[in-house]
């Protein structure tokens, strides 16, 4: 038996290098953070430059945990004994991407969820906001012509305040053809034309090479606090998160809610993988009201969920609306 146990466990034939892996990963309930509380003692979502209001309850952001190079017996076992869900290891590790790859595409889609969470959420109050430089992307063909902390103000000669605005004048263009960016950098305003890449990991499309994020013109900012956490499933609840805390009274009502989704710069939420596990860790969290964007509705209902309200939502407005209807004990648009 304890020769079969730990055969069971190897993850390759001992004195080789023969894999004992399968090629699949298991997808389950990730942890939760409160964007309304502190990770590590530091706010989750951190707005300085203003007072910002009490809040109360929580905003959960919810995740989905991955787990690989397991055996085909260890495999098994969390699919028949824990309810995780086994996909393809290349859903997860696209083959045609290295390591480095990845990490920094996850990264990418983090950073841009959190700049379009915060123009969200500043469109939402009436609040104006700038596009800032957090970063260039390495051997690309940003690199010596625009630096992190540079405000872009302008692309071609067309004003921009929002990073999406950026996005898709670049991509109107073809690899080579140049772009000219206009920047404020310190105090002076600088122009920089730049000749255009090519997207590894989009043949023929191109790439400037920026993570860019975006701030509030009036004195505030708005710091996501959140390390090893990365795609843009985020974007809602930060959205919701900074609205709550920038505006007067409790947005949940004071209660425990949770949610997913992506946020685009006007407000549309978008669809989002795993979320089966996600609503499954929010119902063992003893979470009242879940947040499900639309498109996943039908695949947000299909376990079991307990009394956990499960609201179908659309844009940030519709997510407001349903935890102001819960709260009061209004009828709330469900998924069904």
């Amino acid at each position: 038996m304890l020769a079969l146990s730990a055969l069971a466990t190897m993850d390759h034939i001992p004195g080789t290098d023969i894999s004992l892996t399968v090629p699949y990963a298991a997808e389950g309930p990730g942890p939760m953070f409160n964007t309304l509380g502190e990770q590590d003692n530091v706010p989750v979502v951190e707005i300085s430059g203003e007072p910002v209001d009490e809040t109360a309850g929580a905003l959960e952001m919810t995740t989905v945990s991955v787990r690989t190079n397991m055996t085909l017996a260890q495999a098994m076992g969390r699919w028949l004994t824990t309810g995780d869900t086994l996909v393809p290891i290349e859903q997860v590790f696209p083959p045609d991407m290295s390591e480095k790859e990845i990490e920094q595409s996850n990264q990418q889609a983090f950073t841009s969820s959190e700049a379009a969470a915060t123009v969200a959420a500043m469109n939402h109050l009436g609040r104006p906001v700038q596009i800032v430089v957090a970063d260039t992307i390495e051997d690309s063909a940003a690199v010596d012509h625009i630096e992190a902390e540079d405000v872009i103000i302008a692309v071609d000669g067309q004003p921009v305040d929002q990073p999406g605005q950026v996005q898709e004048q670049v991509r109107a263009k073809s690899p080579g053809e140049e772009i000219t960016l206009t920047v404020r950098r310190g105090g002076d305003e600088v122009e920089e034309t730049i000749p255009l890449g090519e997207n590894p990991q989009d043949p023929g499309a191109p790439m400037l090479g920026i993570l860019m994020t975006s701030e509030p013109t009036d004195g505030i900012d708005v710091e996501y606090n959140l390390q090893d956490v990365g795609g843009p499933s985020a974007g809602m609840i930060f959205s919701l998160a900074v609205i709550d805390k920038l505006s007067p009274g409790e947005l949940n009502g004071g209660r425990h809610v949770a949610g997913t989704g992506t946020i685009s710069e006007d407000g549309t939420v978008g669809p989002i993988g795993g979320i089966v596990h996600k609503v499954r860790a929010a119902e063992e969290k003893g979470t009242e009201l879940c947040l499900a964007p639309a498109d996943n509705c039908l695949e947000a209902i299909s376990r079991d969920h307990g009394g956990m309200v499960i609201a179908k939502v659309t844009t940030l407005d519709d997510a407001i609306t349903a935890m102001a209807d819960f709260d009061a004990g209004r009828d709330v648009e469900v998924c069904s």
